[in-house]
C-alpha cells in the first residue's frame, strides 16, 4: 500500500467535559404513555464515541417488555386507527413543533451519543422537523382508484386502511432521523408503533418520547430499549405486530425477514448500501470532487447511500484524483463541541472502528495506493483519517463491500458499457450518481443503472417528497413520499350490490 500523504490530519478536541449538562431522558421503557423499569433488570451502557467514557445507561429489554408494549399498542391503535386524517395530521404537526421547541437538546444528545459534528447534527434535527410535517400534509392528500360501477349493478369502493401496529427497529447512525422516517408515515396512516432503537444510540429516541408524553394519545408509541436479538427477535415474531420495518445492516434485514416469514407479516427494509459515482470525461471533474468530498464522508462516511466507490474514465482520472484529494485533505476532523467547523466525527462504536480499521490493513495487503489518509488517528475515540484510494482495480475487495466510514476508493473504466456493467455488479441498489454535462447520457445512464435512486451530478440531496429506497441487496419498501404511507396502510375493497 502506497501512501502519498502522511499524518495529514489531527483530531481537533474539546476542552470541556459538557457530558453532565447533557438534557438526558429516563432510562426506561416508554409504553402507553409513561417511563416503567424492565424486567430484566440488566442495563446496558451508552459511550460517548469521540471520548470512550459511558454517558448513560439504558434498560436491556426481554420478549416480556416487547409483549407489554404491543398489548398497549393494540388497544391504542383501534381508537387512533379511527380518526381523521386530519385528527392525525394535528397530532403529527404538534410533534413537529415540540421537536422545534426542545431542538438544541435534541442536537446535544444526538452529537454526545454519535460524535456527530454540529452541522451533522443540526441538520439531522431541520430533517426531522420537515419530515413530520410533511408527512401531517400528506397523510390529507391520499388518492386512490375511484369508486365506480366495475361490475353491473355493483358499486366498488376502495379503502385505504391502516396495518394495525408496526414493530420498528433503527440503525445507530442516524437514530433521530430515520425514527423520525418510520414514525411519521406510520402514525399517519392510523397505525401504532413500538420502536427498538439501535442499543448504541437510544437516547435522542427515548428525549422524543420523554417531550412528546402527555401531548399526543397514550399508547400509539412505545420505545422497548435493548438488543436486536432480544427485542428484535420478539418484534420480528410477535402475532399481534402486522408490519416490522426495518433500516440496518443485510444481515438485519434477512434475520427480520425470515423470522416474520413465519407469521406471514410484512416486512419493510432499508438495507445497506455501496453507491457508484460514475464521472464521465466530460464531466465538471472540479464540481465532481466537490460532491464526493461533501456526499463521500457527510456523518464520516456512515450513511448507506455515501458516494463511496468513484468509477472515473481512465483519460480524467489522475486530474479528478488530484481534485479529490485536495478536497479530502481540508475536512476537519474532532469532536462536536470543537467548533462550527468539524465536519468529520469518530466512528460509532469500537467494534465498527475495528471493522473500518481491518478494511484498510486488507487494502494495505492488497498493495493498493492511498492517496490521502488510510490510518486510525491517535487518543481516545474512535477516529478514522479520511480516506481516499486510488488506482482500485476492478473487482478489488474495498470496493465492493460496505465499508461505512470515511474511505472513498477510485476506480477507471474505459467505456460507458464497461461503467455500467461495473457499477450494477454491486450486490446493494440503493443509491449511484452520474457526473457528465452531455444530456444524452444523464438521461440514458439512470436508466441503465439498478439502484432505488440515482442523482446527476449531485449526490446524497434528499427531500421529503420523494421516495428513498434500493433494489437487490438493499431491501425493499420506501421511505418519505407518499410511496411511505402506501407501504404502511393497506388496501381494501368493497363491493356493493344495489341491484337486488
Amino acid at each position: 500500500m502506497t501512501t502519498t500523504q502522511t499524518e495529514q490530519f489531527t483530531v481537533r478536541r474539546s476542552s470541556a467535559d459538557h457530558s453532565d449538562n447533557l438534557p438526558l431522558p429516563p432510562a426506561g421503557h416508554f409504553i402507553n404513555g409513561s417511563f416503567v423499569p424492565g424486567s430484566s433488570g440488566q442495563t446496558i451502557d451508552v459511550v460517548d464515541p469521540t471520548t470512550e467514557a459511558v454517558i448513560a445507561s439504558v434498560q436491556a429489554g426481554t420478549a416480556d417488555d416487547v409483549d407489554v408494549a404491543v398489548a398497549a399498542a393494540v388497544v391504542a391503535q383501534k381508537t387512533w386507527g379511527a380518526t381523521t386524517p386530519k385528527e392525525r395530521a394535528d397530532v403529527l404537526n404538534l410533534i413537529a413543533n415540540i421537536i422545534e421547541e426542545n431542538r438544541q437538546s435534541f442536537q446535544a444528545i444526538e452529537s454526545a451519543n454519535t460524535g456527530k459534528p454540529q452541522a451533522v447534527s443540526d441538520d439531522d434535527v431541520s430533517s426531522t422537523i420537515d419530515t413530520f410535517r410533511f408527512m401531517a400534509g400528506a397523510s390529507r392528500t391520499l388518492t386512490s382508484m375511484a369508486g365506480g360501477d366495475y361490475a353491473t349493478d355493483h358499486t366498488s369502493v376502495i379503502l385505504r386502511e391502516p396495518v394495525g401496529v408496526v414493530g420498528v427497529i433503527t440503525p445507530w447512525n442516524y437514530p433521530l432521523l430515520m425514527a423520525a422516517w418510520k414514525i411519521a408515515p406510520i402514525l399517519a396512516a392510523g397505525n401504532s408503533i413500538v420502536i427498538k432503537p439501535s442499543e448504541q444510540t437510544p437516547l435522542s429516541t427515548l428525549k422524543l418520547v420523554e417531550v412528546l408524553a402527555g401531548r399526543i394519545p397514550d399508547g400509539i408509541l412505545n420505545v422497548v430499549t435493548g438488543r436486536g436479538r432480544t427485542v428484535g427477535q420478539r418484534l420480528s415474531e410477535h402475532p399481534d405486530i402486522a408490519l416490522v420495518a426495518l433500516t440496518g445492516s443485510v444481515i438485519s434485514g434477512q434475520a427480520v425477514a425470515e423470522t416474520a416469514a413465519k407469521s406471514v407479516k410484512r416486512v419493510h427494509l432499508e438495507l445497506g448500501g455501496k453507491a457508484p459515482v460514475v464521472v464521465f470525461p466530460d464531466a465538471d471533474l472540479r464540481a465532481a470532487a466537490a460532491g464526493v468530498r461533501n456526499a463521500g464522508f457527510w456523518n464520516a462516511g456512515q450513511d448507506c447511500g455515501a458516494a463511496c466507490r468513484v468509477l472515473v474514465h481512465e483519460s480524467v482520472a489522475e486530474e479528478f484524483t488530484e481534485h479529490l484529494v485536495r478536497e479530502v485533505s481540508t475536512l476537519v476532523v474532532g469532536a462536536p463541541e470543537a467548533g462550527d467547523d468539524v465536519e468529520i466525527g469518530p466512528m460509532i462504536s469500537l467494534p465498527h472502528f475495528e471493522r473500518v480499521k481491518e478494511s484498510l490493513a486488507e487494502a494495505r495487503e492488497a498493495g493498493l495506493t492511498v492517496a490521502v489518509g488510510g490510518s486510525a488517528m491517535e487518543g481516545p475515540g474512535y477516529f478514522i483519517e479520511p480516506t481516499v484510494i486510488s488506482n482500485v482495480p476492478a473487482g478489488a475487495h474495498i470496493a465492493t463491500h460496505e465499508i461505512f466510514g470515511p474511505v472513498v476508493t477510485v476506480e477507471t473504466f474505459g467505456t460507458t458499457e464497461e461503467a455500467v456493467t461495473r457499477a450494477n455488479e454491486s450486490p446493494y441498489g440503493l443509491s449511484a450518481s452520474v457526473w457528465t454535462r452531455d444530456s444524452s447520457l444523464s438521461l440514458r445512464i439512470p436508466k441503465q443503472l439498478d439502484f432505488g435512486t440515482v442523482w446527476v451530478n449531485a449526490h446524497l440531496v434528499l427531500a421529503c417528497e420523494v421516495p428513498w429506497g434500493g433494489f437487490k441487496g438493499s431491501g425493499y419498501g420506501r421511505d418519505l413520499s407518499l410511496y411511505a404511507l402506501d407501504d404502511y396502510s393497506r388496501t381494501k375493497h368493497v363491493m356493493i350490490n344495489h341491484g337486488a
